[in-house]
This record gives structure tokens, C-alpha cells and sequence, in this order.
């Protein structure tokens, strides 16, 4: 188990693991754009299920995340179905709908800023770049235009396991050869992305407006935390600042 230790040597990073949702781009500015979308469609149809379908699915994602599954891709829709009164297969067009493809259209406005400049000045450095997201992150990484060396979902058959569960980390660990030592994760939930980062020894830092005592904290991709990586190209004239 690794001490909490609030200091980042970016000399002693190789490989930079990221968080997809409320990590690379501003959740609940998205969520906000969602719940008017959804707000419209309830009032169109004169029914609240898609609400409560989606409700009901985030609770019950949120309650496995707790438990020690060996899958939770299909009880995730189970479980929903069950407690909605309704079929299976409503509630996996409800999400495939809702959850992963009508927010690719506001992600781009939904971006965190810094984040573009960051990704660039790690690629440059020669650091590998990876995204361990417990939804599919792909088409969202697309949609933010951002390129990562290594995507990996809690939906993976070889992962389906949600964080804090570290099969995903493992996953990355093992694909890119690199030591959790040697590695960061960045996240936005203690109980998700530092909790699974501390589980394989990796250290971790957590987007937050306050401190915290398990590890360091930031609330910008332009705060001092990163400006060594971006300070390093400027001297070798890789780019200029105004790229970050």
C-alpha cells in the first residue's frame, strides 16, 4: 500500500493515466445540457421513464462499483430492468442512447481548458498516455480531440470490473510494460481514481477544490502542478507557450 506522499517528479513519470468523466471535461456542465435534452423529451412524450431508467442505472452502477464482482456488465442492466419494471433490452437502448451517444455532441464545449496543451506536452516529452474509464471512452476521447497510446473501459472483456477494482490499471500496467511507480494516475473521485491507484502502489493526483491529506490536488490543467512538463519543451523549443 503506498503512503501518501503529495509531491510529483515528473522526471520519475513514464506513463500518465487519465479519467475519462468529470477528469477531461466539465460533468455536470454536460449534465446540464443533458437534463434540458431530457427535460424536452419527457415533456414530448408525456413520460418520465427514460428519467428514471437513467436514475436507476447510475444507482445501480454506483452500488456494484462496491461490490467484489467478477462481472458487472450484464447486472448493471439486470438489475435496472428489475427495478424499473421493464425489459433488458429498454434499458440498454436507454443508455446506449442517453449515455454514450447523444453527450458526444456537447463534449467538445464541455472540455476541461488545458487539457489539449497538456496531452500535447506529454506526447512530446515522450511520456506514454493512457485513459482508464469505467464507460467507453473511445468515441468520447474523439469527440474531445484527444489522442491516447492506450483506452481501456470497465467494459472490456478482459476488464469488466469498475474502479476502484484495479483490472484496468492492471491492464495498462501490463500493455505498457511500466511500473506503477513510475506511473500516475489523474482522476476527480478519491473513491474511484485515487483508491484504485493505491491499490497497485501507483500515485495518483485528484481534480478538487480542496486539499487533501492522500494526495495531491489541482483544480486546473494550468496550475504550477503541470508546468514543468510544459516548462521542459519551452526550453527546448518544442512549442511555444501559447499552445498551452
Amino acid at each position: 500500500m503506498r503512503k501518501p506522499d503529495q509531491s510529483i517528479i515528473w522526471s520519475d513519470i513514464d506513463l500518465v493515466i487519465f479519467d475519462m468523466d468529470g477528469t477531461l471535461y466539465n460533468q455536470r456542465r454536460l449534465r446540464t445540457r443533458m437534463a434540458l435534452n431530457l427535460l424536452h423529451a419527457a415533456m414530448r412524450t408525456r413520460s418520465l421513464k427514460t428519467l428514471n431508467v437513467l436514475r436507476t442505472f447510475r444507482q445501480c452502477r454506483e452500488a456494484l462499483a462496491e461490490q467484489v464482482q467478477t462481472d458487472f456488465v450484464d447486472r448493471q442492466f439486470e438489475d435496472t430492468a428489475m427495478r424499473c419494471g421493464c425489459s433488458e433490452v429498454y434499458v440498454r437502448e436507454v443508455v446506449n442512447e442517453w449515455v454514450e451517444r447523444r453527450p458526444l455532441a456537447y463534449l467538445g464545449a464541455c472540455r476541461y481548458s488545458g487539457v489539449e496543451g497538456l496531452f500535447d506536452a506529454l506526447h512530446r516529452s515522450g511520456r506514454t498516455i493512457a485513459v482508464c474509464s469505467d464507460y467507453p471512452a473511445i468515441e468520447k476521447l474523439k469527440a474531445l480531440a484527444l489522442k491516447a497510446d492506450f483506452v481501456v473501459s470497465a467494459a472490456d472483456d478482459d476488464v469488466r470490473r469498475i474502479k476502484p477494482d484495479p483490472a484496468g490499471l492492471r491492464k495498462i500496467l501490463g500493455a505498457t510494460g511500466v511500473d506503477p511507480s513510475r506511473s500516475l494516475m489523474i482522476g476527480d473521485r478519491f473513491d474511484r481514481d485515487w483508491a484504485v491507484a493505491n491499490r497497485v502502489g501507483m500515485p495518483a493526483i485528484i481534480r478538487s477544490t480542496r486539499r487533501d491529506p492522500r494526495c495531491r490536488t489541482f483544480q486546473s490543467y494550468h496550475d504550477a502542478l503541470f508546468q514543468p512538463v510544459v516548462q521542459s519543451l519551452e526550453k527546448s523549443g518544442a512549442f511555444t507557450p501559447s499552445e498551452f
